[in-house]
């Protein structure tokens, strides 16, 4: 990317300042959420071009002056307010955290999820696990354990998860049905929200999700509920047990923001056994967000950013990953690229692959 490819033009005092805003980024971040929490950057934002004095914010919140004047002051050095005589009104910074769903997902996954457990980044690295996940129980990765996070937290989660996979239904949809699959293997199918998306689409379609059985039972629940029981199926599996096969006889077999979920040998383990269940009339589509990819900064940053939360938080040796990566993994397991598509949602790939000739 071109932002990566040169020396930031920025001066010395600038980038002494940055590396400032560094060092304070936890206390930063608390802030922020603080500010929304209590209100306090909602009550300004509505005060419009007449501000909003500290008198006011203490009026109609239940903090103290002093809880509101500390806050507010970190506020102002942040950018997310500006002051005018006694008056507050909100900045653009602040604009987008109080109004951006992408940023009030992201910071609400990182507090929830991430933020207690970075602590545990620096033996995490170490160790290759991930250390930070026992602030919530005595576990290996989060995975097996989603349906057991305390109820916030796996709020927090989900909605990460889905609000990033569901800007690219739209375009996905068309783009995976124009081969007319009958039968689609949806591969880590979560709590089934891509599968409820098939069957909306299409009427014909049957589903078969692999996934854990804990994952299963939500999603079976959910194509009841939803009245596409008969064509959403489950084949419980663990996808990092080499011993269990894959299921065979799909038109199409699908893995949205799946792959990431793993380390590279994995990834090759379960591409190579994704392809022993193809049939040459066939074809894996892989839908990720590539950190190379992202066509802009922010979305680069937010990709990489969440690699850390795979390092401490998820299974300790994972990551977003680079897209010559995995093209190189799906090469090495037999396999080709028949179609490569950028800029999907907010900034996925789709590869559509297919089984090397013999």
């Amino acid at each position: 990317m071109p932002f990566y490819q040169s020396p930031q033009d920025v001066s010395a005092f600038d980038a002494k300042f940055e590396a400032q805003k560094i060092a304070f980024a936890p206390i930063t971040f608390q802030v922020a959420r603080c500010l929304l929490k209590f209100g306090i950057l909602e009550l300004i934002d509505a005060a419009g071009e007449e501000g909003c004095s500290l008198e006011q914010v203490k009026d109609k919140t239940s903090l103290s002056e002093y809880a509101i004047s500390v806050l507010i002051d970190m506020g102002l050095s942040m950018g997310l307010l500006w002051q005018n005589d006694s008056q507050y009104r909100l900045d653009k910074i602040g604009y987008f955290l109080l109004h951006d769903d992408m940023a009030k997902v992201n910071l609400n996954f990182v507090h929830d999820v991430c933020y207690q457990g970075m602590f545990e980044l620096e033996s995490s690295l170490l160790e290759g696990k991930p250390n930070g996940l026992k602030v919530f129980g005595d576990w290996e990765t989060i995975y097996p354990t989603l349906s057991e996070l305390p109820e916030q937290v796996k709020q927090s989660w989900f909605e990460f998860d889905h609000y990033y996979s569901d800007h690219a239904f739209g375009q996905l949809l068309p783009l995976i049905f124009k081969s007319d699959p009958q039968h689609i293997i949806d591969v880590g199918g979560n709590t089934g929200k891509w599968a409820l998306a098939c069957t909306g689409y299409n009427t014909d379609v049957k589903i078969t999700i692999m996934d854990l059985p804990g994952q299963l039972k939500v999603a079976l629940k959910n194509a009841q509920e939803k009245g596409v029981g008969q064509r959403v199926n489950g084949f419980p599996c663990d996808l990092l047990d080499e011993s269990q096969s894959f299921c065979n006889g799909g038109d199409l077999y699908w893995m949205s923001q799946f792959l990431d979920c793993f380390s590279k040998p994995q990834i090759l383990s379960i591409l190579k056994r994704t392809a022993k269940s193809m049939t040459s009339a066939s074809e894996l589509c892989i839908l990720e967000t590539y950190w190379d990819r992202q066509p802009f900064e922010a979305g680069a940053y937010c990709v990489n950013a969440t690699s850390i939360y795979f390092t401490a938080m998820a299974n300790g040796d994972s990551r977003m990953y680079h897209s010559k990566d995995m093209l190189s993994l799906i090469s090495e397991a037999g396999l080709y690229v028949d179609e490569d598509i950028d800029e999907i949602g907010l900034g996925h790939t789709l590869l559509r692959c297919k089984l090397k000739p013999i």
